[in-house]
């Protein structure tokens, strides 16, 4: 198997979501009752199979007279309960927003609201363990790479391959393709294979800003708006406070997309409608944009087009196959990958649900107590570099720390806790090539170093 990526893995829609494995409160009312089902049950696989990073984060949803009745509320989060079949995460609750507890930061004017779980995931970093353990099992995986053309002569496809580091071609022949190229499906069904598919996508561009922690609690709020929409504000990297995200029709080149001043305006204000405190746009640190390639199904607003995906299998008698993936959101993306081996009749029984990630292999699931024998067992790391180690790499941080017994064992410091030793198992297990793949996409560290890090990064790693 080859994975052809024509950028660095999770560059774009991957890297820009709102980092949560869920069900999608909000889409009961659209009444996708089967995507929400799947979802939920996939939260729960997922939580077991990645426990360092993901885990489980409580949502609070503020209660006002003037948006959604609280019957209503009521009623969706029941469903939400039980369609899944939820079985570790808390139930939903009923809370009074007052103090410094789950009403922490609001408006004083509201007085109660409901309490429900969901899971937040390092989205980047999810996408990166599954290229690693797909690695480990034989798998080539092609960084900035890009598929420039293929054919198909009979039962192979002959695909012509550039390497945009050096500009060379080569080329690969296979039985199978899947097209799975997100904002790029269209374009790579039309320009690289020369063909056309009754199925389009829908591009809808979401945004996201970052801001100085704006309220205590490690609860997550999910806001409602007067257009119907939903914000999340979630805790964000110790510090700060994630806020997003928007749905706009979106159509330019994908890897270009930026947040704009409306879209800042937009989330400022909404999150401002619901805190005690003004979220202004001079809070904010950092932002960011994404396109989610949705399936086209014909909805008038893009914020109701489905979350759901759709697989277009393109198997003439005695030829090779095209399967080509329209949709999708990150929380199915297992059993979307499931569900493609069917389509596709590729033999052998499915495993994906039960067998640790990288690095997820940690004792009975806990991660707290993994966590804190890994500070005990490296007693001369700082504990903040401990937890980000375990948080991030989960057992694999053994990999990383090695027969280390001081911080200077493990290499030159780049700044923030960033050391040689982990940059160099980012490049060698990891596939990071430069210091943006390390400092924020295998992490969100360049939140957190210094300014000079990202050149002295890049020079130890001989970009030009």
């Amino acid at each position: 198997m080859v994975l052809v990526e024509q950028h660095d893995l999770a560059s774009h829609t991957s890297s820009a979501s709102t980092k949560l494995i869920h069900g999608g409160l909000r889409y009961l009312e659209q009444y996708e009752f089967r995507l929400v089902r799947e979802a939920l049950r996939e939260r729960e696989r997922l939580l077991r199979i990645a426990p360092h990073i993901i885990w489980p984060l409580r949502f609070v949803l503020p209660h006002s007279a003037d948006m959604r009745p609280a019957w209503l509320l009521r009623l969706g989060l029941f469903l939400y309960d039980h369609i899944g079949g939820r079985r570790t995460l808390p139930g939903t609750e009923t809370v009074v927003l007052k103090g410094d507890g789950l009403g922490a930061g609001l408006a004083p004017n509201l007085k109660r609201g409901f309490a429900y779980s969901d899971c937040w995931v390092e989205d980047s970093r999810l996408v990166v363990l599954n290229a690693a353990d797909a690695a480990a099992r034989g798998a080539r995986i092609l960084t900035r790479t890009t598929l420039t053309e293929a054919r198909r002569e009979g039962a192979t496809w002959h695909a012509t391959l550039r390497d945009e580091r050096t500009g060379t071609t080569s080329t690969i022949r296979a039985a199978i393709m899947v097209n799975a190229a997100g904002p790029w499906v269209s374009e790579v069904l039309s320009g690289r294979l020369g063909m056309a598919s009754q199925r389009r996508t829908r591009l809808v561009k979401g945004s996201h800003i970052v801001v100085k922690r704006h309220y205590r609690g490690e609860h997550a709020y999910i806001l409602q708006n007067p257009d119907r929409r939903v914000i999340f504000a979630i805790p964000y990297e110790r510090r700060y406070t994630l806020i997003g995200t928007t749905d706009l029709p979106y159509d330019g080149d994908p890897a270009q997309v930026a947040i704009t001043p409306d879209e800042t305006r937009y989330l400022c204000e909404s999150a401002s409608r619901w805190f005690a405190r003004p979220v202004e746009p001079a809070d904010i640190v950092w932002s960011y944009a994404g396109v989610r390639a949705l399936f086209d199904d014909g909805a008038r607003d893009a914020s109701e087009v489905t979350r759901d995906y759709v697989l277009d299998l393109d198997a003439p008698p005695g030829g090779a196959k095209l399967l080509s993936v329209f949709g999708g959101k990150i929380t199915t993306y297992r059993r979307l990958a499931e569900q493609a081996l069917e389509r596709l009749s590729v033999p052998g029984k499915s495993w994906t649900a039960t067998e640790p990630l990288p690095g997820g292999d940690i004792p009975d699931r806990n991660f707290a107590l993994f966590a804190h024998d890994l500070a005990a067992a490296h007693p001369f790391i700082p504990a903040t570099f401990a937890y980000r180690l375990a948080r991030a790499y989960g057992t694999r941080a053994h990999r990383i720390l090695g027969t280390a017994r001081s911080m200077p064992a493990l290499g030159e410091d780049f700044g923030g806790g960033l050391t040689a030793a982990e940059v160099d198992y980012l490049v060698h297990e990891e596939f990071a090539r430069t210091a943006d793949d390390i400092l924020w996409r295998r992490s969100k560290l360049g939140l957190h170093v210094p300014a000079e890090t990202a050149g002295k990064l890049s020079k130890y790693l001989g970009e030009t």
